[in-house]
């Protein structure tokens, strides 16, 4: 086995990434050729880098893999053969950065770009990328094609399986963002100081997902995540599920939170391959989910491309072996959605809100006996009881699994990932019911561009959330003790109703026996009769309406803080007056000044 020549520094420019800025700045340096390349919004330069940056992640960990084995003395097979490699076609020339380990030539690095370059094709580096890289890479998930490609490969073609040709416009401008790309290795960036590759994608992520962007339906802000997942305490061993995973941000996070457990070598093979699953639909989000988690270091991400709720599967390579049941599942399901008949049929109660299919989806798919769920929700499915599928769906969640809290989030958390809707968190064990709920509210916190909303604003949560303790932002209501007062309430009114039914209903047999005699007499009795029984189900039914609201009303779970403090005005009418009268002269007098302005003469002030 021959040895590999020792590298300079595993990226052929020298140049070390030692502060945050320095990494940001190489970053946004790349974001700016690419906008310069007409890619003028996140939502079109984000997934060209993304595929470009996983390339370049994807040589640089099969290199660090190839030495591992040597050291151990095992073979190593490259996911990508020559010159489909990084290090061939996209790397700087440079040969004194030795060849890839086990490899079965003995070429430079660069040595394919040169070749390129430097051959009598116009634009070789882009045509090489469109007519022969890309085309081969989509084919890898392919099972026609390689029937025998490995988890990874299958992977690699999924996250390129919605590039069809680079977008940069020019080869100057490509070969810029490979160099600046390629300057930008995991290997040259200090950790110790610095955020990890990962985390710079993110916020590359977040750029997408903010206002005029487009893609917050994608992206949950990772505060929130962060929150969630600690909540949720997910185990290694333990399967973790989004079934609207966007950008991956539960599950990558999930795997952050569960190797910062310092895990075993088989612990941490468990977490990289067998531990994660998803779903998304979207086309252009799906792949750069697969890049962000493989970015986080999770090897097989088991992402199911298509829609959820219909069950229309674009690829489902990746998802095979999939439980029925998950230990964990964890979303954010998107805001507003409405979804048609192909969704419904699948579901027990029917409605077009995405949100509310999603709810009974993911209590159909968590474990019976203790699969636990963290989400985000609308506050407008917790509060509605104007529609029965609302109800219904939150009458099987208090039956079928125990929903021991919910968090009320600030109105503006979600405003820089472009929504503006007022959210919660439900967290929720399957397996026995909803006795108690307990309530903690951060909906008072003022959250702006300046002032976003940080992890330890949970703090206070965390230190009463053992015990579900009280306080002036948290409060337990008995669902027990509401359903029983509800029902003492509704019986007397059904009870009611009851005699006013069989009334209606004997009354109408005697109209049905009167129709027989067809006479004057007889149809005089049938009206006569018909008043009385539209009187009588009137009756009954506002009757058995109301008593089936106060039990619905059992299901508006909205928080309402009771210890909340209410400001007042404590102005007398006389002091409003005048502070009337005192901002009319100050208004009038402000525009005094700007009439004299205009006319150019001078006002004493």
């Amino acid at each position: 086995m021959a040895k590999a020549k020792q590298k300079k520094n595993g990226n052929g420019n020298g140049k070390v990434l030692n502060t945050q800025q320095s990494v940001n700045a190489a970053v946004w340096n790349i974001c700016n050729i690419l906008r310069r390349s007409n890619l003028a919004g996140a939502l079109q330069y984000v997934p060209e880098l993304s595929w470009i940056l996983f390339l370049r992640i994807l040589d640089e960990r099969e290199q660090l893999e190839a030495e591992e084995a040597e050291v151990i003395g095992s073979n190593f097979t490259p996911s990508l053969q020559s010159p489909y490699r990084w290090r061939d076609w996209a790397a700087p020339y440079d040969d004194n950065v030795p060849p890839l380990i086990n490899a079965s030539e003995d070429k430079p690095q660069g040595w394919k770009r040169k070749e390129l370059q430097e051959g009598q094709e116009f634009d070789g580096v882009i045509n090489f990328v469109n007519n022969e890289l890309l085309p081969h890479l989509r084919s890898l998930s392919d099972p026609l094609k390689h029937p025998d490609a490995t988890p990874r490969q299958r992977v690699i073609g999924e996250i390129m399986s919605g590039v069809q040709h680079t977008r940069v416009d020019t080869e100057k401008n490509l070969l810029d963002v490979l160099d600046r790309v390629h300057g930008i290795s995991e290997q040259n960036i200090d950790t110790k100081h610095v955020f990890p590759l990962s985390q710079v994608f993110e916020g590359l992520l977040l750029k997408m997902g903010e206002k005029g962007n487009d893609g917050g339906q994608f992206f949950t802000p990772r505060e929130i995540i962060r929150a969630m997942v600690k909540v949720i305490d997910p185990q290694i061993g333990e399967t973790i599920f989004d079934p609207a995973a966007g950008t991956g941000g539960f599950l990558a996070q999930a795997f952050d939170y569960m190797k910062d457990k310092n895990p075993s070598a088989d612990q941490l093979d468990t977490l990289k391959h067998r531990t994660f699953y998803g779903r998304e639909k979207d086309n252009i989000i799906y792949p750069i989910g697969l890049a962000n988690m493989i970015l986080h270091g999770i090897d097989e991400p088991h992402i199911w491309h298509g829609n959820t709720l219909t069950g229309q599967q674009t690829y489902g390579g990746l998802f095979e072996g999939a439980p029925p049941f998950f230990d964990v599942i964890m979303m954010n399901p998107p805001f507003g959605g409405k979804e048609g008949k192909a969704a419904q049929t699948n579901f027990a109660y029917k409605t077009g809100a995405t949100q509310v299919l999603f709810l009974q989806y993911i209590i159909d798919h968590l474990r019976p006996n203790g699969g636990r769920c963290g989400m985000v929700i609308d506050e407008g499915v917790l509060f509605r009881t104007n529609e029965t599928a609302f109800v219904q769906t939150k009458r099987k969640l208090l039956d079928d699994c125990d929903l021991y809290c919910i968090v009320s989030l600030a109105g503006g958390v979600f405003t820089a990932a472009g929504a503006g809707v007022k959210t919660n968190l439900l967290f929720f064990t399957k397996g026995k019911p909803t006795e108690k709920i307990w309530y903690y509210d951060l909906s008072d916190i003022k959250v702006g561009k300046k002032t976003p909303f940080t992890l330890d604003r949970f703090d206070d949560f965390f230190r009463l959330l053992p015990e579900r303790g009280d306080s002036e932002r948290s409060w337990t209501v008995d669902i027990i003790a509401r359903r029983q007062e509800a029902k003492r309430q509704a019986d007397p009114l059904r009870e009611k109703a009851q005699p006013l039914t069989a009334e209606a209903t004997d009354l109408r047999a005697q109209i049905k026996e009167l129709k027989k005699q067809n006479t004057p007499a007889a149809h005089a009795k049938i009206a006569e009769l018909s008043i009385t029984v539209s009187t009588l189900e009137t009756k009954a039914r506002a009757l058995t309406n109301k008593a089936q609201a106060i039990e619905d009303a059992v299901y508006d779970l909205k928080a309402v803080n009771p210890n909340a403090k209410s400001v007042e005005d404590t102005h007398t009418p006389e002091e409003l007056l005048d502070l009337i009268e005192t901002k009319g002269r100050e208004v009038q007098k402000a525009l005094a000044i700007l009439r004299a302005t205009k006319a150019g003469i001078g006002v004493s002030t």
